[in-house]
């Protein structure tokens, strides 16, 4: 088993976060607060409550460099959450939105970050030195339909996001007097709000969006049990697309330019390999589990039918979970987010985390081949 650490915080987790040196993790229990956690040898002691929001908080992230924490509701708020000695003093952002607020993500230079909606838009979060504030501006109804994930590229300018109207697209949030016209990136020339590309490779909702870190894939996942990889999204794309045999996925991690780990409603992380020629297949399921002993084929019939007609007839059994289904695995609901876990200094990412509706965190190690 990969799994390296198992963590049970409560009933149902909705997002988590790691802090700058991983020894305290974040994440929502499913309502309107952020808990945070510190590890003391071996014991988790809960240090904060986080509790200015008042409806479910659907995002949280943590910056590296700054040390602040980004968080997002349903509420359609968002609060930029600073250390000031022992206590975490939030700070309002305006973000202008009349529906629920869903995902957020800090930009690789940390000057930045973005948040999809419900509201069919994109906000662009931005620090304002002169006013003390922090600010936003709208990429407004590009999708037509709520906005699930965001996912910035490596050059801090292009943003790629996922819709529940089956599209994927990018945009640019060049903005200026944040983001330099020096950047070694083509994208600094584009305006803000451009869309540079939209994909409409699924038919169904999509979720999950990813760059690879050199910024050269992007991954993205559909509700119809399929996963996308797209190449040289600025110029001319290519794409291909991958059938799961199984049920869909939530969230995707790049480990490295050849390597993605998908997650989702099968509760057992998946992993996704490219050959020499950039042909990507599925590889194999992350978490080893048990097979659940299984009756024989008529007995279950025999259960089927019986419950479909109503009959008191039903064959007698000590299990209740479904026979065919594996157990035994680190993770017993649908696993919604997955998280890298990357130190300073070291360039190979091998190990993440990641959090369901079973209300566990869980660490994993995965040794990426050279």
């Amino acid at each position: 088993m990969a799994a390296v650490a198992i963590h049970q915080f409560a009933e149902c987790i909705t997002c988590h976060a790691w802090s700058p040196d991983q020894s305290m993790v974040a994440f929502c229990p499913n309502n309107s607060e952020v808990h945070i956690y510190k590890l003391f040898g071996d014991k988790w002691e809960k240090m904060h409550v986080l509790s200015k929001h008042d409806q479910i908080v659907c995002g949280i992230d943590w910056s590296v460099k700054s040390n602040k924490i980004v968080t997002v509701s349903h509420d359609r708020n968002s609060y930029v959450w600073s250390q000031e000695g022992t206590e975490w003093v939030p700070t309002l952002v305006i973000l202008r939105l009349n529906r629920a607020a869903l995902c957020v993500q800090w930009s690789p230079r940390e000057n930045k970050f973005a948040v999809g909606s419900g509201a069919k838009s994109i906000c662009i979060c931005y620090y304002e030195q002169e006013n003390d504030w922090w600010v936003s501006k709208l990429i407004r109804k590009r999708h037509d339909s709520s906005v699930t994930s965001v996912a910035w590229h490596p050059d801090n300018i292009l943003l790629a996001t996922t819709s529940t109207d089956g599209k994927c697209k990018v945009f640019s949030t060049f903005i200026k007097g944040v983001d330099s016209k020096e950047s070694e990136s083509s994208s600094s020339d584009l305006k803000f709000g451009e869309q540079i590309a939209q994909l409409d490779l699924s038919a169904t909702w999509t979720f999950g969006v990813r760059w690879s870190p050199s910024g050269s894939i992007l991954a993205y996942s559909g509700h119809n049990s399929m996963i996308y990889f797209i190449d040289d999204v600025k110029s001319t794309p290519s794409s291909q697309s991958i059938s799961l045999r199984d049920l869909p996925l939530r969230d995707i991690l790049f480990l490295s330019d050849r390597v993605v780990v998908g997650v989702g409603f099968d509760c057992n992380p998946m992993i996704f390999t490219s050959d020499d020629t950039g042909l990507w297949s599925f590889t194999k399921y992350l978490d080893q589990r048990k097979a659940a002993p299984s009756s024989s084929r008529a007995s279950q019939l025999s259960e089927a039918f019986g419950k479909l007609y109503g009959s008191s007839k039903q064959v007698p059994s000590n299990d209740t979970v479904e026979p065919s289904k594996p157990r035994g695995g680190a993770h017993e609901n649908c696993i919604t987010c997955i998280v890298p876990l990357k130190k300073r200094g070291n360039t190979d990412l091998t190990r993440f985390s990641t959090s369901g509706l079973d209300g566990k965190v869980v660490i994993w190690e995965l040794a990426i081949p050279k």
